[in-house]
């Protein structure tokens, strides 16, 4: 049994047991993802890599895992199959214990003929699967944000509170509400109004937060951030969870089910005061990614207490020869002669030959250190990146091979734009899984 006594909320003194193995968590697998193609061109978007070694799926899995949740439902489906290796072949749960990871696809029934249409339909879906689940509480997670969160505190204050629904918060500005739902609460947390991505401003300025309730919470009253925003994680109880959706037809959580829910009370807000990214363009991926090199980055992946859990990969360590690194992560069976890397990550299996010079850029790495069949459509003849080539502000995924002196600079300076294996998003170069590009080539 994963239990531990906690102390929440901030103004409350009051100690209570939680028991982590009578909370189920529930990770969606991510819609198509289009505003992060062509990274979604071959995977959904928590099989995406980050960070060099890790998927975005990740996250979740480990925060959940940290926090002494060990029962955990992974649904897909858009492009699931990497996303499905990845799982068997990174977490096994200890066959003594009552954790488990299962994944739960998209599939046709005699009752359903239609695909998931959104976030609360993928539940509904499978809730003949996990109505069999011994929980009290269900913790619904996206697969593709980034933070670092215990949630064994938002299951000690929804035990504080005797809340029906939990949803995690932090505090935003006007600029942000555009791509969350926005809540109003009162000086207790209970959430009385919630709108998803406002656009009416008067509507969004009755929803600032009392300089009372900020000063509680530790924030600074007189910033720019004096909304609430939903991170999209939620903690329901049980039967409220099973009852919601089956009375209310609606498939979108933040959309329908939330504000049903709010509506009939019982909700409440717990608010977050760490790192947390919402992965949802080329730009937000990027920027995440290129943190990470940072000396103190805000999502901690060297955390002992904190680890963020992945693949092993049975590797060995980077072999880097006359190389200058600068402020760059490096990942195991790299094989670097560059002459300089300066502000990126290079993931495992990258290979990059004498004369190159990467700066600000991600290089995801390779499957192999060779094509695994002669004339493979997903693979070019080689592997790796030539001599003498120059990369800067560029995502490269998986399996790529740059001919030498490879110039991907975006010279034309280029806000977007589409080609043949080589796209421009918001001034980011993304060069696609598998692509090739011939000696001298510059873009």
């Amino acid at each position: 049994m994963s239990s531990s006594v906690l102390q929440f909320p901030k103004s409350s003194r009051k100690v209570i047991p939680v028991d982590m193995d009578r909370v189920s968590c529930i990770i969606l697998g991510g819609g198509q993802g289009t505003r992060l193609f062509p990274l979604t061109e071959t995977r959904c978007k928590p099989a995406i890599c980050f960070g060099g070694r890790y998927r975005l799926i990740d996250v979740p899995i480990s925060n959940a895992v940290n926090s002494g949740c060990y029962k955990i439902s992974i649904i897909t489906q858009f492009l699931s199959s990497s996303i499905h290796r990845h799982i068997f072949q990174s977490y096994h749960m200890d066959q003594f214990s009552s954790g488990f990871i299962d994944i739960l696809s998209a599939e046709q029934k005699p009752t359903e003929e239609k695909w998931f249409q959104g976030t609360a339909d993928a539940v509904r879906q499978n809730t003949h699967i996990l109505i069999d689940i011994a929980a009290d509480y269900f913790l619904i997670l996206s697969g593709d944000q980034l933070y670092n969160m215990d949630f064994r505190k938002m299951v000690a204050y929804a035990q504080t509170t005797d809340a029906d629904l939990i949803i995690a918060t932090l505090p935003i500005d006007r600029e942000q509400s555009s791509s969350m739902g926005v809540l109003k609460v009162k000086d207790n947390h209970e959430i009385v109004d919630f709108i998803e991505k406002p656009s009416e401003d008067q509507k969004f300025d009755d929803f600032e937060l009392s300089p009372h309730f900020l000063e509680q919470e530790g924030f600074n009253p007189h910033s720019d951030r004096r909304h609430l925003g939903s991170m999209g994680i939620y903690l329901f109880k049980r039967d409220v969870m099973f009852d919601l959706l089956n009375r209310h037809d609606g498939i979108d959580f933040g959309k329908h089910l939330i504000p049903e829910k709010v509506k009939q009370g019982g909700v409440y807000a717990f608010v977050y005061d760490g790192y947390w990214e919402d992965i949802g363009t080329i730009r937000t991926f990027f920027d995440a990614n290129m943190a990470l090199t940072e000396p103190f980055p805000k999502f901690n992946c060297y955390d002992k207490n904190n680890p963020i859990f992945t693949s092993d990969y049975q590797l060995p360590g980077p072999k880097i020869f006359d190389t200058k690194i600068t402020h760059s992560i490096i990942c195991e069976g790299a094989i670097i002669e560059a002459k300089e890397i300066a502000n990126s990550i290079l993931g495992p299996r990258t290979i990059v030959k004498k004369g190159t010079v990467i700066e600000n850029s991600y290089l995801m790495g390779n499957d192999d250190y060779s094509p695994p069949v002669e004339d493979s459509p997903h693979y070019p003849k080689e592997l790796g990146i030539g001599e003498d080539c120059v990369i800067r502000n560029a995502i490269i995924d998986k399996n790529v091979y740059l001919g030498k002196g490879v110039r991907l600079i975006n010279e034309r300076g280029l806000k977007n734009y589409d080609g043949d294996h080589l796209f421009v998003r918001d001034g980011i170069i993304v060069v696609t899984r598998g692509a090739s590009f011939s000696d001298g080539f510059t873009f």
